[in-house]
């Protein structure tokens, strides 16, 4: 691994033997517990941590970027798999005396709380570790504040039991969400990413908008949408589609902060996207105890109105500074594109048929990383067919030895996948096969370091929370609030979850506000998924937000331009962001919340509408540029149909209806007039 490339940021190929086969071991072990769960969910929960300690000390140095001191790094890792190895064997005796913690179960649990502030520290920086040190010490001298802050106190042993042993701590459940679905997932992107599936989404996309008005940012946005049904991790999204886009744009006349504005809103915008949602979907479904559907289900309309917001934005911004698309000749045939690589949607189709059928993530996730696999497996070994005949009856025989796994359990899919490696060993070309195969499971173990190191940490902040009971302090303030102004206690929510959010990724920051400030919300009246769906889009709000923005600096080196001068552009192109949660609560319809289908279809029309007219509003441009007095009538119309107030929509209507109306008729006259001249 070279000195310039940090941790796990390295190409897999590049990757010393010892951290190439620890994560190859770790993605075997969290398949073969999710097809067969032969440990309780107490050890799968403790070995994930255990193997993300091994291979986060083995990639990432104490300081700078370069490899990690060997010695050390053996001392620590193994010290987290050990932490691990002690859940398994005396789980038993653990669970026996629950509580009454021994003096070894208080060495063990000490190095794990250590273990893991610092593989976090070394992952994601301060911002987390900081934050999860002040509920902890919170825990630990809570006793000596003063007024409602005040606690009853705790000994050190209560906040170890807590925190290292049991369910409701480093092992919570993000931790048991990140060991099952979140990792399945993860892996499914990396076996499609592997596969080409970045590739098939980007020709699409540039064959069907890349001639377009600005067609090389509506290519950013539409594959940055596509990308999240399969990532959903925005700052990768930013880093994979970026590299194409970015460049691109600037190519082709917008400005870089402009360029690598549209990048970072439309891939963070990936992590609304049914059906991964950055795997928070997952957690929030965990979290609050709804079917995963559910949650898919109140996200998709917020999701497609975002992305037609920046897609709006794009558009219009290209309207102004008459920014042409690519020559047509030079944009690949989108359906050429398809019938090169159509295979690999049949993994994602069936996938999102399971999920949204009703059957469990783990078992969906399986069957949709299973199908991956034998996709590309048989993939290879069709092309060494002679005749199309052959090739049907091929893939038909696979179906159909598939179909048997409904009837005859998981080891059958695992006996294809064996008889198919086997093929491709003696097959010519089949062995590339197989080596993309083995990196895209060394692949979905780097993905998943850091999400996993995240959800463990965070179980510091929901162990202390459910010992010392804060969140309902925290909850009867912003009730205190809202009694008399719903809307400020909606603001203040936002606020917290901006500045929680800043420096911490999106699944974090969702767990950290889900425990503290949704149950407040939840308290004044608005739906349940509805006031968890607040906080989380919030939280991914935040990586667009000055002064951290995450995605925007993420972008910057590629835009070659400041990540602050990025995340200016990005906050006004994702204006629908801010808005829709807002709607939501006001109309709860919005995220499929009401019996009625009028209901949403009304407030469909009213998001419509508010969006359309702030991003005219916000680029200044429609069909001529806008003088300061329509943009404050535009932001007023925009502004009333956002409010719940009575006749607020009958005025947003009426004000939206002479913007437009008005403006037509001046830049009608305006054409006339230079038509004449």
């Amino acid at each position: 691994m070279s000195d310039s490339e940090q941790g796990l940021s390295a190409n897999t190929s590049d990757w010393p033997k010892a951290l190439f086969y620890s994560a190859l071991i770790f993605s075997i072990f969290q398949i073969i517990t999710a097809a067969f769960h032969p440990v309780s969910t107490q050890v799968l929960r403790a070995t994930h941590v255990g193997f993300l300690l091994l291979v986060v000390f083995l990639s990432y140095p104490a300081v700078g970027k370069s490899r990690p001191w060997q010695p050390l790094a053996w001392l620590l890792g193994l010290a987290g798999m050990a932490t691990a190895a002690y859940q398994w064997i005396f789980e038993a005796d653990l669970i026996q005396r629950s509580g009454e913690l021994t003096d070894a179960d208080m060495v063990m649990g000490i190095i794990l709380i250590v273990l893991v502030f610092e593989a976090a520290r070394r992952v994601m920086g301060w911002a987390l570790p900081i934050i999860c040190c002040i509920f902890l010490a919170y825990g630990l001298f809570g006793q000596y504040l003063p007024g409602d802050l005040m606690h009853r106190g705790y000994g050190v042993d209560q906040i170890i039991n807590q925190l290292s042993f049991g369910t409701e701590g480093l092992y919570g459940t993000p931790t048991y969400v990140s060991a099952t679905y979140i990792f399945l997932f993860i892996l499914f992107g990396a076996f499609l990413e592997q596969a080409g599936m970045i590739r098939l989404f980007t020709d699409f996309a540039m064959g069907l908008f890349g001639h377009k008005l600005g067609g090389p940012a509506k290519v950013a946005v539409v594959s940055s949408a596509l990308m999240g049904t399969i990532t959903g991790s925005g700052v990768a999204n930013v880093v994979t589609t970026g590299q194409f886009t970015i460049p691109l744009m600037k190519r082709f006349g917008y400005r870089p902060a402009f360029a690598g504005g549209v990048e970072a809103t439309s891939s963070m915008g990936s992590q609304i996207m049914p059906p991964i949602m950055g795997a928070v979907a997952f957690i929030m479904a965990e979290t609050i105890n709804v079917p995963f559907i559910e949650i898919a289900k109140a996200a998709l309309l917020p999701a497609l109105l975002y992305f037609c917001s920046v897609f709006w934005m794009v558009h219009l911004e290209a309207k102004r500074a008459n920014l042409c698309g690519l020559p047509k000749d030079q944009c690949p045939d989108p359906w050429a594109a398809v019938k090169a690589r159509w295979y690999l949607l049949i993994p994602l189709f069936i996938l999102v048929y399971l999920l949204f059928s009703g059957r469990t993530p783990l078992f969906s996730g399986m069957v949709g990383l299973a199908l991956t696999s034998i996709v590309i497996l048989g993939s290879a070994i069709v092309l060494r067919l002679p005749s199309n005949a052959l090739r049907f009856a091929f893939w038909i025989a696979l179906g159909v030895l598939c179909a048997g796994f409904f009837q005859m359990g998981i080891g059958v899919v695992f006996g294809v996948i064996a008889i198919l490696v086997a093929i491709c060993w003696f097959i010519k070309g089949g062995k590339d096969t197989l080596t993309i195969c083995l990196h895209a499971l060394v692949e979905g173990a780097r993905h998943a370091v850091p999400v996993g190191i995240a959800c463990a940490l965070v179980g510091v902040i929901i162990g202390i929370v459910s010992l010392t009971g804060i969140a309902s302090t925290f909850a009867s303030y912003i009730l205190a609030v809202g009694q008399d102004n719903l809307f400020l206690s909606l603001v203040l929510t936002m606020i917290t979850c901006l500045v929680l959010g800043m420096g911490i990724p999106t699944i974090p920051n969702y767990i950290i506000t889900s425990s503290i400030a949704a149950p407040a919300l939840l308290d004044l009246g608005v739906p349940l998924i509805v006031s968890h769906m607040f906080v989380f889009y919030f939280g991914i709000m935040a990586d667009l937000t000055p002064p951290v923005a995450l995605a925007c600096f993420a972008a910057a080196p590629i835009a070659k331009e400041s990540g602050f001068k990025i995340s200016l552009w990005a906050i006004r192109i994702a204006i629908a962001g801010f808005v829709i949660p807002f709607m939501a609560v006001y109309d709860p319809a919005l995220m499929l919340q009401s019996d009625s289908w009028l209901a949403t279809i009304y407030v469909l029309i009213k998001v419509t509408v508010a969006i359309g007219i702030w991003g005219v509003v916000f680029t200044g441009y429609l069909l001529q540029k806008l003088y300061l007095w329509e943009r404050v009538i535009g932001f007023l119309a925009g502004g009333s149909l956002i409010l719940a107030t009575p006749l607020s929509d009958e005025i947003g209507f009426g004000l939206a209806l002479l913007f437009i109306v008005q403006h037509s008729l001046r830049a009608r006259k305006l054409k006339r007039l230079a038509a004449q001249g």
